[in-house]
């Protein structure tokens, strides 16, 4: 087990951190990318790991000269989302963790998820009511790389953001982590790397 006694808070992200829901959602990209005409990089996409949706959208709009309206193609997608009626599973070493320190110290989420989406998530899960603080992208203004999602977790858990260490997925959350003055251990395919 992973020795965090050095802090007072942990903050993980969701989706491909704690719940490996990313496969799914990269598909429901892939979908919506093909209704709008939008070129599909699988690797690109999941790099955007954590981003909004909306946001997202804007990225793609920039990055291939498109001028696709972020709330009709966010809504397409979070409808192909819904449609596909999965239940991820959740990620057995991440869980582990969270079950391990939960008892003795602070557990939040800081997710670039919706509301509605974490909510019916965690709480299929059984996590939902184990939690100090969830932040999703509905709560923010900025969405990651900006560091209000995990600043804000921290805020509502009580502690110090130079006390907490995040768990996540893509670098864009590494950058957030970092940008609120917090320590962050990478999960890669289901495995924590330290």
């Amino acid at each position: 087990m992973v020795d965090l006694s050095a802090y007072e808070g942990i903050v993980f992200d969701m989706d491909g951190t704690l719940i490996d829901s990313m496969g799914a959602h990269m598909e429901a990209w892939r979908m919506t990318c093909e209704e709008f005409g939008i070129p599909f990089d699988l690797q690109y996409m999941h790099g955007l790991g954590g981003v909004p949706t909306r946001k997202t959208v804007e990225i793609l709009n920039e990055k291939h000269g498109l001028t696709h309206n972020p709330d009709t193609v966010a809504l397409y997608k979070r409808n192909v989302w819904e449609a596909m009626d999965l239940m991820p599973e959740l990620i057995a070493e991440t869980v582990d963790i969270f079950h391990h320190y939960r008892p003795d110290m602070k557990v939040g989420i800081g997710t670039g998820s919706e509301r509605n989406h974490a909510l019916h998530l965690l709480d299929h899960h059984g996590l939902l009511d184990k939690l100090d603080a969830l932040v999703t992208a509905t709560d923010v203004t900025h969405g990651k790389p900006h560091p209000e999602t995990f600043l804000k977790v921290a805020e509502l858990m009580g502690v110090a953001p130079e006390k907490c260490v995040v768990f996540e997925d893509t670098e864009i959350g590494l950058e957030a982590a970092q940008r609120a003055g917090m320590d962050c251990i990478l999960v890669k395919d289901g495995k924590v790397r330290i």
